[in-house]
């Protein structure tokens, strides 16, 4: 009897043990040690090019050390002699800088910009991680990396952040609907919606690499679905963020405007036809078709240097080269005798890249290169007629 009273003691002190430990370490879990408060920070479009796309940034606060800085990925180094070139060849640097964040809300709201942040529910081990991982990434030989519009940006470089640092227990979900069919084409058109010029100048420089049908990763290129894809993901299977707060509230989306490059290919594409068609204005028909094959020689050649020359992954394979034939150049100064098998093959690679884009090979601004393309499809017309006038 003694004995079994004994046993009994001594398991029950053992459970409570057991009970005071667990509590002990749940206590330990939940208590936030770190002193940290991590958010991402999501910044609006404004007016200049560079600004289209919105920005992200990481904002770190330490209530220890009396810090509050802004980590951003989305720094280069000023506008020196050979910036354009760098920027065009795909070479020039970007780096991760960190600031304090009153300079960096300054800068946003001086451009009437909007941004929202959104804290991360992160235990304090979690929040330690991340900080360690942008503090090691900030580091001089660390911090520089060779941008890439689509591939390699300011959002790019923050997404990845998350699961490199945190390992297997964080996840991104999904955030576009099932059957999606969004390319990094369709998306960057929806932002390049007002700036017609831009958008037409890029569509066309842009390869058939951008036509890829973008998964939920992919599509966080862009700061506010890297927002949507952080706001969806989860850490031990808790979401590690809720919806964005407004601390700067910018200014309202301007419209859309006149599509000016429809208007101008239109008044291009009347004047050749004109030029081609009424012996009269057989001057105008001659300068038109100088103008186009001069102009389309110089695109393709542009083309050609964004693929081979640039480190632009977005500008390979560009198949627009099919009718920008970069050997009109040299057409354009020949007499129109000597070139009219160069125009049927012109004409037959015209179709070919028109082709391209019904079968969804590579997609190109068609509302605004048709006018252009009829116009080019009269000059390479005429060129072989004049073979058969001759014959």
């Amino acid at each position: 009897m003694i004995k079994q009273l004994v046993s009994f003691i001594a398991l029950l002190f053992i459970n409570v043990l057991s009970f005071a430990q667990a509590d002990s370490v749940l206590s330990f879990a939940q208590t936030d040690t770190s002193h940290l408060r991590v958010s991402l920070l999501t910044c609006g479009t404004g007016d200049e090019i560079w600004e289209t796309f919105g920005h992200t940034a990481v904002r770190v606060t330490d209530s220890v050390n009396g810090t509050d800085n802004v980590y951003n990925y989305g720094t280069f180094n000023g506008y020196g002699d050979d910036f354009e070139l760098q920027f065009m060849r795909g070479k020039l640097p970007y780096y991760v800088s960190y600031y304090p964040y009153p300079n960096f809300l300054e800068e946003y709201a001086d451009y009437h910009r909007s941004v929202k942040e959104q804290e991360l529910k992160l235990n304090g081990i979690a929040k330690r991680l991340l900080f360690n991982y942008l503090k090691t990434n900030a580091l001089e030989e660390n911090k520089y990396y060779k941008y890439d519009f689509f591939f390699d940006n300011c959002a790019t470089r923050i997404r990845d952040i998350f699961p490199f640092a945190l390992g297997k227990k964080f996840k991104y979900n999904d955030i576009l609907p099932a059957g999606n069919k969004l390319t990094y084409r369709d998306i960057m058109n929806q932002y390049f919606y007002r700036v017609h010029w831009e958008r037409v100048g890029v569509n066309i420089l842009l390869g058939k690499k951008t036509d890829k049908v973008m998964s939920s990763a992919d599509i966080m290129f862009l700061p506010d679905f890297l927002s949507d894809g952080v706001g969806a993901a989860t850490y031990n299977g808790e979401k590690i963020a809720g919806e964005p707060k407004l601390i700067i509230d910018g200014s309202e989306k301007k419209p859309a405007g006149i599509n000016q490059p429809l208007v101008l290919m239109i008044i291009v594409c009347l004047l050749t036809i004109a030029g081609l068609s009424v012996a009269s204005l057989k001057m105008l028909g001659n300068v038109m078709s100088f103008l186009l094959l001069f102009v389309t020689g110089l695109l393709g050649c542009l083309m050609l240097v964004m693929w081979f020359a640039t480190d632009h992954q977005g500008c390979q394979d560009n198949f627009n080269v099919l009718w920008a034939l970069p050997t009109n150049l040299v057409i354009a100064f020949l007499p129109k005798r000597n070139k009219s098998r160069y125009a049927l093959i012109a004409i037959l690679l015209l179709i070919a890249a028109v082709l391209v884009h019904i079968l969804k090979i590579q997609a190109m601004p068609l509302l605004e290169l048709s006018p252009m393309l009829l116009a080019l499809l009269f000059v390479y017309g005429s060129i072989y007629r004049r073979k058969a006038l001759n014959a």
